[in-house]
């Protein structure tokens, strides 16, 4: 089953400096059909205003995974981390125990930002931050872990939790599998461009829930982009 989630029907909230678009129940925004999907309880997609941010804030036993779009996020916290993390690149910050961060776009142009919550797979973690850089040539035409609490993805930045993270680079006309399993639970959103799923249709901004499904078979219409969440039940 995949359900196509159209960009121009999600919650979301402007404030000026922020314009968010909630895939699921946040905030302000509650609709009870879409409150998580298996151990993912948000995904949203943020647009960031030249020199505007997210002032400190706590936060804990939560895995925040950051894929950043266009521009770029510097990230500060209590346990002394910062660092700045470009398009195409990706940030983890397991909460944990309680952590204080800020996250800000110090950069002359617009942000834009993925931001994937995850519950861990228990509560007190000792609370943890990174950064990486995957250049778009090593996932073209196929998908690279990202992130991942999975033993055997070494290559991934690390997270506490049953789930993956990752991202394809497709070109006009390519297409590539992803083996997801009837036991396990997706949540794909297309970053850029047009792609079809299944028999799906989903664009550019468009998410889409999967279950009971064991290929996902994507083809590209034009030079696509699409980030990924494998979950468990």
């Amino acid at each position: 089953m995949i359900d196509v989630r159209p960009f121009n029907q999600l919650g979301g909230a402007h404030h000026g400096w922020l314009q968010a678009k909630h895939h699921f129940s946040f905030a302000d925004y509650y609709d009870p059909k879409r409150v998580g999907w298996g151990n993912l309880l948000v995904w949203n997609d943020d647009t960031i205003a030249a020199g505007t941010g997210f002032p400190p804030h706590p936060h804990r036993d939560m895995e925040i995974i950051t894929y950043v779009r266009d521009g770029a996020i510097t990230h500060e916290d209590n346990l002394g981390n910062k660092g700045r993390t470009v398009a195409g690149d990706v940030q983890v910050m397991s909460a944990g125990t309680g952590v204080v961060h800020s996250e800000y776009n110090l950069e002359p142009e617009t942000t834009r930002i993925f931001q994937i919550w995850i519950m861990p797979d228990q509560k007190g973690h000792k609370p943890s931050w990174g950064t990486r850089t995957f250049p778009k040539g090593d996932r073209s035409g196929h998908f690279v872990v990202l992130a991942s609490g999975q033993d055997n993805d070494n290559d991934a930045l690390k997270i506490h939790a049953d789930a993956r993270v990752l991202g394809a680079n497709l070109k006009n006309g390519e297409e590539t599998e992803y083996s997801l399993g009837r036991e396990r639970k997706a949540y794909l959103v297309v970053a850029k461009g047009r792609v079809e799923v299944n028999g799906k249709i989903i664009n550019e901004r468009d998410g889409a829930a999967v279950d009971d499904t064991d290929i996902l078979k994507f083809k590209s219409f034009e030079d696509s982009e699409v980030v990924l969440v494998d979950v468990n039940e």
